[in-house]
């Protein structure tokens, strides 16, 4: 691996003392850590990784005593876990101190998904969690974790963050994952070292500043704010905050006191009413962070811009019959078409979606459901990923270890035992996506943007 940049060294000297920065430098010299979080919604009481160390701060994480071959590991394509740093996890540990059940929760700069699936477990079903990306083609990787995830409630958005601040006073929780120079990647990621320069320090803090600027406006009078980074240098983290508490005034009210165990690792810090937690790669055993949460403490009045469009038509009464059977707690729902898809939406939050649908752009929401044929579903991708799915409205082909990575490999496989038409595919129980039986020949519907290639 290349040297650490010398101009960075020199930084962080000044920042920590010459003692702790040597630790440091050689912390990200050393073995990068692997970690996972699971799904509690698809591990059930078998659960995935058994023989991993909780991870003391997230509810579901794993720490892993060596990386595995994520890409053959079919509980990973059902969406069982999420492959995220332990320190990112820490979001978790935040988020269990709010009541969100229900609530609706922004998730600014949200590719490629770690901690939007984190705060689409947190809300329910019931809640929504709004996912903006501004670079489309990480947008459309959100979009496939979000659809693996398999919670129905998130919407995935390519925005601006001023398109997405016109929403005023909208959410219940609003989070800043600011792009930044990437220091706390350092050990994982070479292309960070030859990426970084003290010119990217100062650009980054000024994007940073502006995003939060803007991502302010859609939180609610005493909503929760999250800003965090990956990023160890003052001027990307506590000089961004210091600079929008001077800008704002005193709007700012701390949050509750979110206790953390000394044993931990984790450095605690205020900047004026935020909470700070840093992350070392030396102190503790995963990639660096920085996370500031507080609340906001100004009135501010919902706002909801015009609608530029209209994208969604609630279906009919035949075709809501043919999709109800298709889901648990069908009733719960409401059923529209955007383009040629129909999707699900929780009809608590169906409102709320189509004016974000219809005054953004949006490229995924909800779950989508398919096409329908002749009065019968032809069913998307999506759908055999999404937890409230009903697996006695659909005929279930459980495959053994070679026919399931064949399958995602969008192989042709074997018919067995499948019924005639289209199938459930499933693996240790684990919903994979929807094959066909069409006499002696079965047509792998798997996804081809997302079939594994062979190894």
């Amino acid at each position: 691996m290349i040297a650490l940049p010398v101009a960075f060294t020199e930084r962080m000297r000044k920042q920590l003392g010459v003692e702790e920065a040597e630790r440091l430098f050689a912390a990200l010299d050393g073995v990068s850590p692997v970690a996972v979080r699971l799904n509690p919604a698809k591990c059930g009481e078998g659960g995935v990784w058994s023989d991993g160390e909780a991870i003391a701060w997230s509810r579901n994480g794993r720490k892993l005593k060596e990386r595995p071959s994520f890409t053959l590991d079919t509980a990973f394509h059902a969406g069982a876990y999420y492959v995220q740093e332990a320190a990112s996890q820490f979001i978790d540990f935040i988020v269990s101190h709010e009541e969100l059940q229900g609530k609706r929760v922004l998730d600014m700069c949200s590719a490629p998904g770690g901690k939007t699936t984190i705060y689409s477990t947190a809300v329910g079903a019931d809640g929504l969690v709004v996912a903006n990306e501004y670079v489309r083609s990480r947008a459309n990787v959100l979009a496939d974790n979000v659809r693996k995830w398999g919670m129905g409630n998130v919407l995935v958005t390519n925005n601006a963050p001023e398109h997405i601040a016109q929403f005023e006073g909208w959410f219940d929780l609003v989070a800043v994952d600011a792009p930044c120079s990437g220091e706390g990647m350092f050990r994982k990621e070479e292309v960070a070292r030859t990426d970084w320069s003290e010119e990217a320090v100062k650009m980054c803090a000024q994007r940073q500043l502006a995003i939060v600027r803007e991502a302010w406006q859609s939180l609610k009078d005493g909503g929760l704010f999250i800003y965090s980074t990956c990023t160890f240098n003052d001027e990307e983290d506590e000089g961004v905050l210091q600079t929008f508490i001077e800008e704002m005034g005193d709007v700012f009210e701390p949050s509750q006191n979110v206790e953390i165990d000394d044993a931990w690792g984790i450095v605690r810090g205020e900047v004026g009413a935020f909470q700070t937690f840093r992350f070392f790669p030396h102190k503790i055993d995963s990639e660096g962070l920085f996370v500031a949460i507080a609340r906001k403490g100004e009135p501010t009045t919902q706002r909801t811009p015009k609608a530029r469009k209209r994208v969604m038509q609630e279906v009919d009464k035949a075709s809501r019959k043919e999709l109800v059977r298709w889901l648990q707690d069908a009733e719960q729902y409401t059923f529209a078409q955007v383009a040629d898809t129909i999707y699900a939406y929780r009809t608590e939050q169906f409102k709320a979606v189509q004016a974000l649908s219809e005054g953004l752009t949006a490229i995924y929401s909800g779950v989508a459901m398919g096409q329908i044929f002749k009065g019968k579903l032809k069913p998307d991708w999506a759908l055999s990923q999404y937890v409230g799915l009903e697996h006695k409205a659909v005929a279930v082909e459980e495959l053994d270890d070679a026919r399931a990575l064949d399958y995602l490999r969008k192989k042709d496989i074997a018919v067995g035992d499948m019924a005639e038409g289209v199938n459930l595919i499933t693996h240790n129980g684990r919903a994979l996506g929807f094959a066909k039986r069409v006499g002696a020949r079965c047509n792998n519907l798997y996804p081809a943007s997302l079939k594994i290639m062979n190894l």
